[in-house]
């Protein structure tokens, strides 16, 4: 088949995640690769993948999203796709050309659009979809936000015809036409070993808010070496080591670390995971990463803590209970890449069904 994917551009778990499927898909099918900002920097150099914009948050200097703030720096975007601008036909004439049989989408927005444009089969491939489409305990707030958050990412990715949701917990679906798989895990993941190191990992996304002044003086208390990803800063002050994002070396460091201070992002939680590293999550102003952090800790596999609440004790008492943390881990691990690419590739059977070739165009 031809199969093109979309792949978002906040943050890298979305490229991580499409490279754990990427090499077998592009081994069985032909692939066109599309994405934005993060993920066409770590995918660019495997693939050939066209460059397209990426929505994004900004965040205020506090670490809270800046609502307004991200609507006027998404503002040209979404008015692109409401009203079919540049962007979409740039993406259009892409796909038109490639001519796919289904359209695989983590999170993209354009090419969900375009999908929907030319009536290509769609099939989403993420995270986010566990809200919009699943059972998931909350309490009454984070219910109303969840609506809320759920409403806008179906605006922005409408309703494709099947769906495919990587966890690294289960949540029963509400409709037919959805794969809950486990974490997926790259295979330069897969191929490492894990060992017992003395180092605290630290990776934020969005570091250059989330690492504050008073996440830096609590790392400098601890009496252990730091390894920081995800800023822009580099150089060692004291225990603690700034390092630019390296895909080798970023995973040695997680394969070898002691345990993982993190941003509580599905896909870092799923690789620490198999690892068997506990987690301390300090989760971004997303009900996402909320609740993911609080199934960390409902799972007994870590803590979380919001950033205020970030101390050199708060750390010194997760790391007292890592070997609790760690014994619950062992028996939590799962790739859910082999099902991944199952699913994937079941589903688009499905849906292109006898019409793989047929020339497309714009309704």
């Amino acid at each position: 088949m031809r199969i093109a994917y979309g792949v978002h551009g906040y943050g890298r778990g979305h490229a991580m995640r499409a490279m754990a499927v990427l090499p077998e898909l592009a081994r069985r099918h032909e692939v066109l690769v599309l994405a934005g900002d993060d993920a066409y920097a770590a995918l660019a150099g495997d693939y050939t993948v066209v460059p397209i914009p990426t929505l994004t948050f900004v965040m205020k200097p506090d670490g809270r999203r800046s609502r307004l703030g991200t609507i006027r720096r998404n503002l040209p975007g979404l008015i692109d796709l409401k009203l079919n601008g540049p962007v979409c036909d740039l993406v259009a004439a892409a796909i038109r050309a490639f001519d796919p049989d289904v359209i695989v989408s983590d999170s993209e927005p354009w090419t969900h659009h375009v999908a929907r444009r030319l009536k290509i089969p769609r099939i989403s491939f993420d995270h986010f979809a566990i809200l919009a489409y699943c059972d998931w305990p909350m309490g009454w707030r984070d219910r109303v936000r969840c609506g809320f958050e759920t409403m806008t990412y179906r605006q922005l990715m409408g309703d494709p015809q099947r769906l495919v949701v990587a966890s690294f917990f289960q949540a029963p679906p509400r409709r037919d036409g959805i794969a809950i798989v486990g974490p997926v895990l790259r295979p330069q993941v897969r191929e490492l070993a894990a060992s017992d190191g003395d180092h605290l990992l630290v990776y934020f996304s969005n570091g250059q808010k989330n690492y504050s002044p008073q996440v830096h003086d609590a790392l400098q208390r601890l009496d252990r070496p730091v390894r920081v990803y995800g800023t822009a800063r580099a150089g060692g002050e004291g225990n603690v080591e700034f390092r630019p994002i390296s895909q080798t070396r970023f995973l040695a460091d997680l394969a070898g670390c002691h345990a993982v201070f993190a941003t509580a992002g599905n896909q870092l939680i799923s690789e620490a995971m198999h690892f068997g590293k506990p987690l301390l999550l300090m989760p971004e102003d997303s009900l996402e990463q909320r609740l993911n952090a609080a199934t960390v800790q409902r799972l007994a596999y870590g803590l979380h803590a919001p950033r205020r609440t970030v101390s050199a004790p708060l750390i010194e008492r997760f790391l007292a209970s890592r070997p609790a943390f760690a014994a619950n881990l062992h028996t939590a691990a799962r790739d859910g890449a082999a099902e991944a690419v199952a699913a994937i590739e079941r589903f688009a059977e499905e849906l292109a069904g006898g019409n793989r070739g047929e020339c497309r165009t714009p309704k």
